[in-house]
C-alpha cells in the first residue's frame, strides 16, 4: 500500500496568528500585506536618524518589501533582500545606523513570517532610544498606525508585544 503524504499544518504557537492560511495557519495574504505596510511605515518613520548617506542596501531592501506587499516579487527576493539589510547592521559601528537597519531587515523579513513585523517596529524603537529621543513618543505614533488596521490585527500584534515583553527589551 503506498503512503499518502499528509499535508503538515501548522501547530498552534505563540507564532501562529502569523503562519500565513497557505502554511496552515489563519493569516490571509491581504493580513499579511498589511502586517508588512505596517513595519515599512515603522522603520521610514526612523530613516531621517541616519546621519550619513543611506547604504543602498537598506534602501533596495524597503523597495522590495513594498513589492511584495503588491505582489510584485517573490518572497525569496524579499529574503535576500532582509540578509542585505542584516549585513548593513553587522557592519556598521554607530548604535543608531545599525538598529535603523535591523529594523529595515526585520520589515522585509515580514514577507517570509508576519511576525517579523514587529521586529521592525521593535527596532525602530532602539534607533529613536539610542538618538535620545522620545521612545514613547515614536510607540504611540505607531500604534497609532498599527490601529489603522483591522481590530483582529491590533490584536495578534498586541498580545505578541505583551507576550515577547518587548517594550521591556528596548
Amino acid at each position: 500500500m503506498k503512503k499518502e503524504k499528509l499535508k503538515k499544518s501548522a501547530n498552534p504557537s505563540n507564532r501562529y496568528p502569523f503562519i500565513a492560511a497557505h502554511r496552515g495557519g489563519p493569516l490571509s495574504i491581504a493580513h499579511h500585506q498589511l502586517l508588512m505596510n505596517w513595519a515599512i511605515t515603522c522603520s521610514e518613520h526612523v530613516l531621517y536618524l541616519i546621519d550619513k548617506e543611506i547604504d543602498t542596501r537598506l534602501l533596495y531592501a524597503l523597495a522590495i518589501a513594498k513589492q511584495w506587499k503588491d505582489n510584485k516579487v517573490a518572497t525569496g527576493v524579499a529574503m535576500k533582500a532582509s540578509l542585505g539589510a542584516h549585513a548593513v547592521a553587522r557592519q556598521e559601528i554607530n548604535p543608531i545606523y545599525k538598529a535603523v537597519a535591523r529594523s529595515v531587515g526585520q520589515t522585509v523579513a515580514a514577507a517570509h513570517m508576519a511576525d517579523h513585523s514587529l521586529g521592525g517596529a521593535f527596532y525602530a524603537l532602539k534607533a529613536i532610544k539610542y538618538a535620545n529621543l522620545d521612545i514613547e513618543k515614536e510607540r504611540g505614533w505607531q500604534i497609532k498606525k498599527l490601529e489603522e488596521l483591522p481590530a483582529e490585527l491590533v490584536e495578534i500584534v498586541q498580545h505578541m508585544w505583551s507576550k515577547k515583553e518587548l517594550d521591556k527589551r528596548i
